[in-house]
């Protein structure tokens, strides 16, 4: 390549067609090593971090083939590496002729991507190209296959590969008009497509019609966390940042975990105040109030917390880790956790709970009370919920029966 050093990738070597076994773990850490070695030489030299990241982009497919991926993690960590490697290659100074080659090199990569790995790459082709001028090129390239797929004529209708790249090329060239024909001619109201097709209509100031657009999509099996992430995208642009969060903000922010969730929606909306974001959030989730007790502990709103754990079940290690870590620094608080911790141990909730998590529960309760000043108290509280124990089921009082002089 004109211009840039000869370089010795070490990822490449580990990239071999079949390079891996089945185990997904290796491969995980390869591409993630992968990963941030180009994105290393990025920071000092960007132009030869983009052949990095297309050369990696061309060799991770063939060598993953064999690679159990059922768990999701391996396929999770390419697709975090694409899009980080997209940026990449996206940003770099390179001149016409380098991009050309870089672009002609990921279009065969990502026809031949047969398990595929690296389909996403279809959706950054207009930043790969980085120009409106090249983009409008590619999409002239593929914008007759496109229709010939999406043909009315059955004869003619079929699967193109490109799909995407000729999407992505148009709304990157700013041929909006041209875009949303195209969609009109698709057999599918997919989610994939029709968020060009909002993007495009946001891109022509026509918000309404964007967020009109993306709640027409009925595809099967669609994510409604996906299209209100992007109706929220398109309000948040448009300066209507109320209205995203009412309508849109919490569902497009949903995470794996409910401290996940609520962190997530918290740095979407930082003029937000932590109690108004927790409280809807909590309205929008009846029956599992208990399980926003860590997002609400995370922000100080310990009164708030422990009310919450009160009315529906909470897990009692989440419960008794609040009472050990703030046994000195908010004791009261960490007293009421560990008596909840307590509380719904007899209820009998909890996941795999030992002797040895209700003596931890026991224990740091009471460390918490000594440095609130209510141990004695305390005693006389967790004594009155080990003697409301179910009847048939006495776990809880065989094991702390005796330190609360229950007979």
């Amino acid at each position: 390549m004109a211009g840039t050093p000869a370089h010795k990738w070490t990822f490449r070597a580990r990239f071999r067609r079949n390079a891996f076994g089945w185990r997904s773990q290796p491969a995980v850490k390869r591409v993630r090593e992968a990963t941030a070695e180009i994105e290393k030489v990025a920071r000092k030299d960007p132009l030869l971090a983009a052949e990095g990241a297309v050369i990696f982009l061309e060799k991770v497919s063939p060598a993953l083939e064999r690679v159990d991926s059922s768990s999701g993690s391996l396929g999770n960590a390419v697709n975090r590496a694409v899009d980080a490697l997209a940026d990449i290659i996206a940003a770099a100074p390179a001149d016409a002729e380098t991009r050309a080659a870089w672009l002609e090199r990921l279009w065969e990569a990502y026809q031949e991507d047969a398990m595929p790995y690296i389909e996403t790459l279809g959706d950054r082709w207009g930043d790969l190209c980085a120009s409106p001028e090249v983009a409008s090129r590619w999409a002239d390239v593929l914008l007759g296959t496109c229709k010939r797929a999406w043909s009315p004529d059955p004869a003619l209708r079929g699967f193109f590969k490109g799909t995407a790249c000729c999407l992505s090329a148009l709304l990157a060239a700013g041929r909006y008009d041209e875009l949303l024909a195209l969609l009109d001619m698709s057999p599918y109201s997919m989610w994939h497509d029709r968020k060009y097709g909002v993007k495009a209509l946001a891109a022509l100031g026509r918000t309404a019609e964007a967020i009109e657009y993306a709640e027409a999509t009925d595809g099967l099996n669609e994510s409604p966390i996906a299209i209100a992430a992007g109706c929220e995208e398109v309000l948040l642009a448009a300066g209507q940042v109320d209205e995203a969060y009412r309508r849109y903000g919490l569902l497009a922010n949903q995470a794996g975990t409910y401290l996940g969730w609520f962190r997530a929606v918290a740095k979407a909306y930082p003029h937000k105040a932590p109690a108004d974001i927790l409280a809807d959030l909590v309205a929008s989730t009846p029956g599992d109030e208990g399980k926003w007790f860590a997002a609400a502990k995370s922000v100080g709103l310990y009164a708030e917390a422990i009310e919450l754990a009160r009315r529906t079940p909470c897990d009692p290690k989440t419960l008794t880790r609040a009472a050990r870590d703030f046994a000195e620094k908010q004791p009261r608080f960490a007293a009421a956790a560990g008596q909840l911790a307590i509380h719904w141990l007899v209820q009998g909730f909890g996941y795999e709970i030992t002797g040895a998590d209700v003596f931890a529960a026991y224990r740091h309760t009471m460390q918490a009370a000594e440095h609130a000043g209510i141990a004695d108290d305390m005693r006389e509280r967790l004594r009155a919920e080990v003697e409301r124990e179910p009847a048939g089921r006495d776990f809880v009082r065989r094991l702390l029966g005796r330190p609360l002089g229950i007979s």
